[in-house]
């Protein structure tokens, strides 16, 4: 008769872990344990380059070489990670010997510990033990992962939520999280993004979010959409600041769902300062940005081989004329690279004429993307003398990403 595995949580923080083998298994495991905050010693002759870089930018300790007994000297686990048996047998009798628990890839019957599979949900971390068999284990995670997801109340009718800072009991800390939606596709946004969103209180919305994500909000969510707000640009910031700040001083959870990235000409770093002004804790999510997204959903790379080695993103919101803007057009001009534009429709013809006039070919390929990402997407393919009379006839309209450069054509067959 086979006895069940008692299951235990380690925490592992500064605790020496010895993963031993440098391939897919070592990949796989070795971001949780570093997660855990453990001191993770890697012995193996070689590693792939995912564990090379982490080796390279210190995140562990890596000895280039086969496993010798001294290396489980001060370990508190060990994890074996190759699929040689007479190697990983060698290993776990010395951590036996050693009374160190050892989990072992090529053979989970003789090894004193096991991997379950894991889902994590804010604060909450499920691991599922099947029993030996990984496919039952993994079956059941998902399972519990969705319901995790969904969060419905005993009764079926209404979401539960959890305290985004984990505690339990009494109202929620007031807290706020700048999170980047991506550039339109609602699938698109960060699984984190997205745990946050369902988890909020109080959503305070640009006009650029995707629409679906905020049709699955709970019920009770207070949605304020900031792209209504009276007054002009800067009082309209203000008054944004402000809705972050007061509903997360009253307790709320807020999130401040933002198109594209939070800090790519998102006014997030300005929503950041004034949270901190007032002593309210912020997490900051990044999102896809359209700077990057935009072009790819249009078939074009923001670099290539051999094309461009390099790319710029550039607000266009203000004329280059203007004693306002900040970028230096000439210099834009003199680039080999990809031009990124964003918000630069209504002064694209000044754009346009100025990088011409400042050495770059009207030849140079250009295109347009509108609503990237979604099903209403559109895509214009020009050339930067011509781009801003073809945008007219198009009919094209904010939002749209302008792309400048020889990428433009790469990928053309």
């Amino acid at each position: 008769m086979t006895s069940n595995p008692y299951p235990l949580g380690l925490r592992l923080h500064g605790r020496r872990v010895v993963v031993v083998g440098g391939g897919a298994v070592a990949t796989r495991r070795v971001p949780a344990l570093l997660d855990a905050g453990a001191d993770v010693l890697l012995v193996a002759p070689e590693l792939t380059p995912a564990l090379r870089a982490r080796a390279d930018a210190g995140r562990l300790h890596w000895v280039p070489r086969r496993f010798v007994p001294e290396d489980l000297d001060g370990a508190w686990l060990v994890q074996v990670a190759i699929d040689d048996p007479i190697a990983a047998a060698s290993v776990s009798a010395v951590a036996a010997e050693r009374r160190i628990f050892c989990v072992r890839a090529d053979d989970r019957t003789a090894a004193t510990a096991w991997t379950p599979a894991v889902t994590r949900h804010g604060p909450v971390t499920v691991a599922v033990l099947g029993g030996g068999d990984p496919r039952r284990a993994m079956t059941v995670r998902d399972a519990i992962r969705d319901l995790l997801a969904v969060r419905l109340a005993p009764d079926g009718t209404a979401p539960t939520r959890s305290r985004p800072d984990g505690a339990t009991g009494g109202p929620p800390a007031g807290r706020v999280a700048l999170v980047g939606a991506g550039p339109g596709d609602p699938e698109l946004i960060t699984v984190k993004g997205w745990r946050l969103l369902t988890e909020a209180d109080v959503v305070v919305a640009d006009r650029l979010v995707p629409g679906l994500l905020l049709d699955e909000l709970r019920p009770d969510v207070e949605l304020v959409d900031a792209s209504k707000i009276p007054y002009g640009p800067s009082r309209a910031q203000e008054e944004i600041n402000q809705i972050l700040v007061d509903r997360a001083l009253a307790g709320a959870f807020v999130v401040r769902l933002k198109g594209g990235d939070p800090y790519v000409f998102g006014r997030g770093g300005e929503e950041l300062l004034a949270c901190a002004a007032a002593g309210v804790p912020v997490t900051v999510v990044p999102g896809v940005t359209s700077s990057i997204a935009a072009p790819a959903a249009a078939g074009i790379p923001v670099t290539h081989r051999g094309v461009a080695h390099e790319f710029t993103v550039v607000s266009g919101h203000v004329a280059p004329d203007s004693p306002a803007s900040l970028v230096r057009w000439e210099a834009m001009a003199g680039l080999r690279g990809t031009l990124v534009i964003l918000m630069g429709l209504k002064n694209l013809a000044a754009i346009t004429a100025t990088l011409i006039a400042h050495g770059r070919s009207p030849q140079t390929p250009a295109a347009v993307v509108q609503e990237a990402t979604t099903g209403t997407q559109r895509v214009l393919r020009s050339t930067l003398g011509e781009v801003a009379a073809d945008l007219l006839a198009a009919d094209l309209r904010p939002p749209a990403v302008v792309v400048v450069g020889d990428v433009v054509g790469a990928l053309d067959g």
